[in-house]
Order: structure tokens, then sequence, then C-alpha cells
């Protein structure tokens, strides 16, 4: 029997997607080296396959791209979908505990893998507050 990296044998796949926040009415909106505000955002689908996943995914990301009126002001602005960053299958079942997602890094010096860990202050403090 063959193995398919890309199958998740119990039918879950974890994508992530990049959209772009802009005003409507900006000059610089199709500026390449302008900056924006951006989300990537990760969400799993199941699927019977992983083509069928990367369709899923594309349209919850396209889903959130409606423009609509932002701020006090009530300025035209839309999130603007720029299409998927990652797709993996997720090979374990959900439950506690269960990869979902990795990602391979390239060997680097101890003191700058270190740098990569985020103390747990950070986690909390970044969420805004109710």
């Amino acid at each position: 029997m063959s193995y398919d990296i890309n199958a998740a044998p119990y039918g879950w796949y974890i994508g992530s997607y990049l959209l772009r926040f802009m005003e409507l009415e900006a000059d610089n909106n199709h500026d390449p080296e302008a900056r924006f505000l951006s989300w990537e955002n990760t969400v799993i689908v199941q699927a019977k396959n992983i083509e069928e996943a990367y369709e899923k995914i594309v349209a919850i990301g396209i889903g959130f791209t409606e423009p609509y009126k932002g701020g006090d002001q009530g300025v035209p602005v839309q999130w603007e979908y720029l299409g998927m960053t990652d797709l993996l299958p997720i090979y374990d079942e959900l439950e506690d505990g269960a990869e979902v997602m990795w990602l391979p890094r390239h060997p680097r010096k101890l003191k700058n893998l270190r740098r990569l860990v985020v103390e747990k202050e950070v986690f909390f403090n970044r969420r805004p507050k109710e």
C-alpha cells in the first residue's frame, strides 16, 4: 500500500490564507511598495482530498472580502483576499495533543533558536481586553 503525503487519514486539513486591509479610495492600493495591515488566518476544514480542502479554504477567505464603511468617519474599506499561504493534511485524529501543523526550519545557532521562543506572558497580553 502506498502512502500519500497529501492525504489526511481522518479527513481534516489545516490551511492559512492572507488578507490585506485597504481604504477603497486610497491612491496607493496597487502600489507594490505600499504597506498594508494584513492578517494571516488559519482554519481547519473537513474534505475528501487536498484539492477540496484548498477550494473550501479559498471560499472561506473570499467570504471576508465584502466592502464596508469603517471607523467613525464611515470610510469605504475592504479586506482583500491575496491567496493561500499554507495547506497541510492533519495526520492525527483531532484531540488534545494532536499535531495539526508543523514548520521545518533550517539549522540555526542555539542562540537564534532561543529567540524564536515566545514567553508565556506575551500570549496573554497580545489579545484585546474586553
